[in-house]
């Protein structure tokens, strides 16, 4: 009887190595990523997940692969066509502009609108609306020309990725989504095999520090093991009848489309895009295009109206009604672009042209879309998973000795 008791505790070595071996890498997979925010005391006693503590540096280094190998944001924008964007937002931009133009009127040259008959404010938002083609063919023209100075792409996607942990979470969950169940399970079998060997030498050797050893090397190399087998070898290699590459290089058309689709969904969609050119910081000089045009065309406006109008209007008020006037159609701008989206979305294709790109990327480039998710950081986790495995292994050592 006392011989199968100890038969059984001897046994339990591989079985709680196995558990160790899967805690631990599950313990490291989920430290990753969570939590989004800090808990604890700063500066030490806590922790942040290691991919939201980091935003920041790992959105650089995505954007870095998208947009400094994959994408190009004048070649983006030169798919909009200036004819098709107008039929996309020309109901809506016609209904914004007369208003523009009501109000402009009021403000500025509240008599001489007011004496205007219907029908001459008529003529005034026909010619209008018919210059909406001209006018915006010119500004999308000029876009495309200054797009560079107007829309900081990199700054766009950093400062998104940046306020949503949540957001930078999904692209690397998603990306890796049958690596990182891996690792967890590799834990589980690779724990089981590292405790035979303990349990080998327990049986003759029962120093104190064997377990703990034991349970330390496990913890170790299982989180460590996990990871070569997800990243190497780079490209394929013949192993007798097997091709042998890394998990997540094999599968780089699968997450090459999954990433593709989170980053246009998610990130470079004409939505984002329109808000960044708007707010983000080359708004000042959307603006200066903006007037350009919008102060041409009231030039030409008011030449085929009336020679005099600005000076019946007072050269005050005429310079007044143009400042309006931009700032009116900059301000309503999200209004009538709104309408745009579904056009513009299709139009730029960044999704499909981002995926034939990744495909096309090699090993060693397409590694870069998952490693900063380990790379920064990844000797943390193995180290963590190291201790833990010397701390189960203090423990299977306290239960031996009861």
């Amino acid at each position: 009887m006392e011989w199968n008791i100890d038969t059984l505790i001897l046994l339990l070595i591989p079985l709680t190595s196995a558990l160790v071996g899967w805690f631990t890498n599950y313990l490291a997979v989920k430290m990753m990523f969570y939590p989004l925010e800090f808990v604890g005391i700063r500066p030490i006693f806590g922790w942040q997940g290691l991919i939201p503590a980091k935003r920041r540096k790992m959105a650089e280094i995505e954007v870095e692969l998208v947009l400094g190998k994959l994408l190009s944001v004048e070649e983006i924008v030169n798919r909009l066509d200036a004819g098709q964007l107008t039929s996309a937002i020309e109901r809506r931009l016609k209904q914004v502009l007369r208003r523009i133009v009501n109000d402009v009127m009021q403000q500025s040259a509240p008599n001489l609108w007011a004496a205007l008959p219907v029908q001459g404010k008529n003529l005034v938002y026909s010619r209008v609306e018919l210059d909406i083609p001209n006018v915006v063919r010119k500004m999308v023209h000029d876009f495309q020309q200054n797009v560079s100075e107007i829309f900081d792409i990199r700054e766009m996607v950093v400062e998104q990725l940046s306020k949503d942990p949540e957001l930078i979470n999904e692209i690397f969950l998603k990306a890796g989504a049958k690596e990182f169940p891996f690792i967890e399970r590799s834990g589980l079998y690779f724990g089981f095999l590292f405790g035979l060997p303990t349990m080998l030498i327990w049986s003759f050797y029962q120093f104190w520090w064997i377990l703990p050893l034991g349970g330390l090397i496990v913890g170790y190399a299982t989180n460590w093991i996990a990871i070569k087998i997800i990243f190497e070898p780079k490209r394929p290699h013949k192993v007798g009848i097997f091709t042998v590459q890394g998990m997540f290089l094999k599968r780089q058309k699968e997450v090459s489309r999954v990433y593709a689709e989170i980053i246009e969904q998610k990130l470079l969609n004409s939505q984002n895009i329109t808000h960044a050119v708007l707010k983000g910081a080359g708004s000042a000089q959307l603006l200066e295009l903006i007037e350009l045009h919008v102060n041409d065309a009231i030039e030409r406006y008011v030449a085929l109206a009336q020679p005099y109008f600005a000076l019946a209007v007072g050269s005050d008020d005429y310079f007044r009604m143009k400042e309006m006037a931009v700032k009116r159609i900059f301000e309503d701008s999200d209004k009538f672009l709104h309408y745009a989206h579904d056009y513009a979305n299709g139009a730029l294709n960044i999704g499909e042209d981002l995926r034939v790109k990744m495909e096309a990327l090699s090993p060693e480039e397409f590694e870069g879309v998952l490693r900063p998710a380990y790379k920064q950081d990844e000797w943390k986790l193995i180290i963590v998973g190291a201790v833990l495995g010397m701390l189960a292994g203090v423990g299977q050592l306290y239960l031996m000795l009861l």
